[in-house]
């Protein structure tokens, strides 16, 4: 048995001098690929940097919806570093409501920067949304982020917006979230869901699942929401872990060439 964690921050302070733990970890727990999320320009170098020394952690660059203070990369900018062979996505990028207020016109026209790099170099984006869903599905559209494709990461909407995003080609990943006894929305996306198009995630170190509940969250706590979802849909672990796999390889196909499960072209 196989499991990916789809979205963590393992370059994170959190996890400084902890790497060959998180590492084993995981391993411990069939958790043996990792996608680890840049949040800012500052940071894509330490992500990079994790890919480049360990096999079974990919990358994916671009700035967070809610970063202030930093670099604004320009589209030509996350060209260049998308194209390094260990970069397999863009994002996570989108619209956040919740956090940021006021004029969002830079939160806007960076969500537009990251459509236009992930269309351009043919790497699916990460979506962050928050208390912006359907100015963040009228972006999604109007921007033809479906010629990228993505995934809506840390699902925490309804089953209306589910599909709409699966309308548009994307996948929906779940995180601890889904454990909590309050997600009923989200269980019901859950078990909804297409299991041809669902992910699972730790989003590490926030939002860790039952039974870690308020923990440091680390890849290996992947198996946990897994395995709830397994439940929930009322099919053994073994059988959601090999379909979130092949999902996440068939989405990002890029890390399946790194590691190997496909040829390059």
């Amino acid at each position: 048995m196989q499991l990916v964690d789809s979205h963590c921050h393992i370059n994170f302070p959190d996890f400084q001098d902890r790497m060959p733990d998180i590492l084993q970890n995981a391993a411990d727990n069939q958790v043996n690929h990792m996608l680890c999320i840049a949040t800012s320009w500052e940071n894509c170098p330490d992500v990079l940097s994790l890919a480049r020394e360990h096999a079974p952690i990919s990358a994916s660059i671009g700035v967070h919806p809610t970063t202030e203070g930093g670099h604004e990369p320009t589209v030509d900018e996350l060209l260049t570093a998308a194209a390094e062979k260990e970069v397999v996505a863009i994002g996570e990028t989108g619209l956040d409501y919740f956090r940021s207020s006021g004029d969002l016109t830079w939160q806007h026209e960076r969500f537009h920067r990251h459509i236009e790099v992930a269309r351009r170099c043919q790497k699916p984006l990460i979506i962050h949304t928050r208390a912006a869903a359907e100015d963040t599905m009228n972006t999604l559209r109007e921007h033809k982020a479906s010629e990228a494709g993505g995934v809506m990461h840390c699902f925490a909407e309804d089953w209306d917006f589910a599909q709409q995003a699966l309308d548009i080609g994307f996948y929906i990943s779940f995180s601890g979230i889904v454990t909590f006894k309050s997600a009923k929305a989200i269980q019901e996306v859950a078990l909804k869901a297409p299991l041809d198009r669902i992910l699972v995630e730790t989003d590490a170190p926030y939002l860790a699942p039952v039974p870690h509940r308020g923990k440091t969250n680390e890849p290996a706590f992947v198996r946990h929401t897994a395995e709830y979802v397994a439940e929930l849909r009322g099919i053994p672990l073994e059988e959601l872990a090999e379909a979130t796999t092949n999902n996440f390889f068939t989405l990002f196909s890029d890390a399946a060439v790194l590691t190997g499960r496909q040829k390059s072209a």
